[in-house]
């Protein structure tokens, strides 16, 4: 396998908002994905992106993402927020989510972001296994909230 992480790029859009429905089909709402692929677009590559992204591309096919954006914290400054991080069903366990994982923390260090933080849902037990590798500290004390 070749495997290549790099930045995403305007191009890659078709094939991330594919992966987007992959993930909302694991974590079993496939129809809260309501974005369109505009506005997509447009919030990454557009005048003022709001997104970064890189991919996994293996063999030339973007196999993975992780895509984040710049969170501030009045306590701590700025911090990585990671949005959505995701290989395909079918590469899953041959290291993309690790060197996704790992180009993260590289991009949060030459940036002097104060970290990076994330959800995970309560039963994605390889998702926690995976974090739990990076001696990721899970923060029972939150509620989620939104409107």
């Amino acid at each position: 396998m070749n495997i290549a992480i790099r930045n995403a790029v305007k191009e890659d859009c078709p094939r991330m908002m594919e992966l987007i429905v992959e993930l909302a089909e694991y974590e079993k709402a496939p129809d809260q994905v309501t974005v369109s692929f505009d506005h997509f677009v447009e919030s990454g590559f557009g005048n003022n992106p709001v997104w970064w992204a890189y991919v996994a591309e293996v063999d030339g096919i973007v196999q993975g993402f992780a895509l984040w954006y710049i969170r501030y914290s009045t306590w701590k400054g700025q911090r990585m927020y990671l949005e959505d991080i995701l290989v395909t069903e079918k590469m899953r366990g041959n290291g993309l989510g690790k060197l996704l994982f790992d180009k993260l923390i590289e991009e949060c260090r030459s940036r002097n972001f104060s970290g990076m933080v994330w959800q995970v849902l309560n039963w994605n037990d390889p998702a926690i296994n995976f974090y739990k590798k990076y001696n990721a500290h899970f923060d029972a004390g939150w509620v989620n909230c939104s409107i």
